[in-house]
């Protein structure tokens, strides 16, 4: 073998991706069913063949910026028809949860997100801080009167607009860092699958407009309608999960949005706006359904991964979970809370609230690091496929 063929296995990585839900990997003997199989196998990619192969010998630098990898939507074909139970589904999981902390910004919190057992930290971190606004602001007890969230900050927020500062000093900083941290993330893997494009195709650089038009928007446009997920046989079903919880994510951002504007913006100056919205109130009813679609979404997907572990006798991940038990805290603290506020029960509605604020801090910071990243990763994937497929870099010379 020439020093050029020499292969230098990352045998760290190896454990890892056994420890992370690949630990059937050996088993694969590369009789390529799983590229038979898959509909995103073509007869010049074998995938994920050339990937269970590649994760045997430890080829990290290789796994980690290919799109392929990314690509995958863990239909579960593969490891259906697997006829050694190699499981390549789950390989391929335990490659982007590797990734995800791989080019995490920063590190520190990257790893944090990557173990089950920070979780309590990961907890604590969004409780202090908003713990410490909350004193901060007089909330050592509960307001009086009617129940109303936007004074769940204590008297003080009739000298100073303390919700309007947790949200601008708060959230909008947190969801910031957080798409800089995609940013910073996705730069990093596209530089990487650039890298493995032959030297005369890498020379091509799209214009901004050109790069949204021809790549971005047609990856979302799939996405959105999960075309994909179509072409799955043995978890197809996952779609009636995904599908409200993508419009469910939307419409709550749309609802959040214009809550902010109606009540911390304008309500600051027009007397009698920064009060809770009435049922029957357009956004308030979009939020109530998209709330539900939450909670019967991520409900579905609940069901779906603890059958798929039982039928085929995989190991639960902190990896698998996490996203579901955080947008399931997210969507039934919010709505329960609204419930006990209907019902004038204070306690358990501002502590409801207080675990909601929680959630969302949560789903905010931790998402650059855990599966929930796939949405943003998988369509720069999609969109670098696209790109690779496009004829402009076999234009260069």
């Amino acid at each position: 073998m020439s020093e050029g063929m020499k292969v230098q296995p990352d045998l760290e990585f190896i454990k890892y991706l056994k420890n992370a839900g690949g630990d059937t990997l050996k088993k694969c003997y590369q009789c390529a069913t799983c590229s038979v199989v898959c509909p995103l196998s073509g007869d010049d990619k074998p995938f994920p063949r050339k990937e269970m192969i590649w994760s045997q010998w430890g080829l990290k630098e290789k796994l980690v910026a290919d799109p392929d990898v990314m690509l995958c939507h863990q239909c579960g074909d593969c490891t259906t028809n697997c006829p050694r139970g190699a499981k390549p589904g789950d390989v391929l999981g335990a490659i982007r949860a590797y990734a995800y902390t791989h080019y995490g910004f920063p590190q520190g919190l990257a790893k944090l997100c990557s173990q089950g057992k920070n979780l309590p930290i990961m907890i604590l971190i969004p409780t202090l801080i908003i713990g410490i606004v909350w004193w901060l602001s007089g909330g050592m007890k509960l307001p009086d009167g009617d129940i109303n969230f936007g004074y769940f900050f204590g008297d003080a927020y009739y000298v100073l607009p303390v919700t309007t500062l947790l949200i601008q000093l708060i959230f909008v900083p947190t969801l910031l860092f957080a798409i800089y941290a995609f940013y910073r993330g996705i730069s990093n893997m596209w530089k990487g699958m650039a890298a493995q494009l032959p030297a005369t195709e890498r020379n091509f650089r799209p214009s901004v407009t050109q790069f949204i038009s021809e790549f971005i928007w047609p990856s979302v446009k799939e996405i959105m309608t999960h075309k994909r997920f179509n072409e799955c046989g043995t978890n197809r079903n996952r779609v009636t999960g995904h599908m409200p919880l993508v419009f469910a994510f939307i419409a709550l951002l749309a609802v959040t949005a214009y809550a902010m504007i109606r009540k911390d913006v304008f309500g600051l100056f027009i007397e009698g706006l920064h009060v809770p919205l009435t049922f029957a109130d357009p956004f308030k009813i979009l939020a109530n359904v998209a709330g539900i679609a939450l909670i019967v979404g991520v409900g579905i997907l609940w069901v779906n991964r603890s059958r798929t572990e039982r039928e085929n006798n995989t190991t639960p991940t902190f990896y698998d979970w996490y996203p579901i038990g955080i947008v399931m805290a997210v969507g039934v603290t919010g709505m329960a809370a609204q419930i006990f506020r209907l019902g004038d029960v204070a306690v358990m509605a501002y502590l409801l609230y207080f675990m909601h604020l929680v959630s969302v801090f949560m789903l905010f910071l931790y998402t650059p690091y855990t599966k929930l990243a796939h949405m943003f990763y998988r369509t720069f994937a999609m969109a670098f496929e696209k790109y690779r497929a496009s004829g402009y870099v076999q234009k260069q010379d």
